[in-house]
């Protein structure tokens, strides 16, 4: 595998061949297998709720939303968790037969050597429709189930897999690198001067965007200087300021509110950290 912090995984065979699928839901009251090992990959996707696992002697949370990567020889144990409102439903995968570059037979690999990815945003709903489509395909036995399963495991892995890589350039020499990073700050920028009034997240602009939000991010800190959400913050802070200045009559509240803040107060704050005067002495002097 090449350096991760490159961006790139190379991948060699993506032939896998299918084993089994279970969903359950963890006790609470009990651990509800043994410390052990196998010799195929195993990823387990978290419907809902919260659990704990044993892997190589680490206790890891998880929760909704979370992969477990258990790769061959790798010793694991789901634990019991009693503290927890609603334990942990999980949907487990088992296969074999591929090969990254650089990586063991069978491996699959995690930033930081980690066995837990944390997902979100449209990586998260495509992983649970793949899931949920898997489930589906299995109870209905249908001639063909076999591929069709293997079909969508080759889907959950490239996720996996691109989730770890920025996007890759097109032949075309450097000037599309720039270009590329150029594309993404402007349909940042448009997406929150579209959307600045409403409740958007880092998440949401990647969501649209069909990227990751660790990437949208570099990129944006790297061309502009500004994270996207202290762009948001900017943005918001200026249409308000425009409002005020302009002699708009409502209340605080109701500035804070056209500009995507339901707290006043913290809008406030914001404001005179920004421009050194409250939003009514802004509105005073315009």
């Amino acid at each position: 595998m090449e350096n991760q912090q490159t961006g790139k995984i190379s991948i060699d065979e993506m032939d896998p061949t299918f084993l089994f699928i279970w969903k359950g839901t963890r006790p609470k009251d009990k651990n509800p297998a043994e410390y052990k090992s196998h010799d195929y990959l195993e990823v387990a996707y978290v419907f809902s709720g919260e659990g704990k696992y044993r892997i190589e002697d680490r206790i890891y949370t998880v929760q909704e939303g979370d992969l477990v990567i258990i790769n061959p020889g790798v010793r694991h144990q789901a634990l019991c968790c009693p503290e927890v409102e609603m334990p942990s439903t999980e949907f487990f995968v088992g296969f074999s037969d591929i090969r990254i570059t650089g990586c063991p037979d069978n491996f699959l690999p995690l930033p930081g050597g980690q066995h837990v990815l944390h997902t979100s945003g449209e990586l998260r709903q495509r992983l649970l429709k793949i899931c949920s489509a898997m489930e589906a395909e299995n109870a209905v036995r249908r001639q063909g189930r076999y591929f069709m399963l293997k079909a969508y495991l080759v889907q959950m892995l490239l996720l996996i897999i691109r989730e770890q890589c920025e996007p890759m350039e097109r032949p075309t020499g450097c000037a599309f690198e720039s270009a590329n990073k150029k594309y993404v700050v402007e349909q940042v920028v448009n997406y929150i001067e579209d959307h600045y009034s409403e409740k958007i997240s880092l998440d949401q602009i990647a969501e649209n965007m069909y990227l990751s939000p660790f990437y949208i991010s570099r990129i944006f800190k790297s061309e502009t200087g500004n994270a996207p959400i202290r762009h948001l913050i900017n943005i918001r802070l200026e249409k308000a300021r425009e409002l005020l200045e302009n002699g708009y009559q409502g209340s605080i509240q109701e500035v804070a509110a056209r500009v995507g803040y339901d707290d006043a107060y913290h809008f406030s704050k914001l404001f005179k950290k920004r421009y050194g005067i409250t939003p009514s002495q802004a509105r005073r002097s315009g």
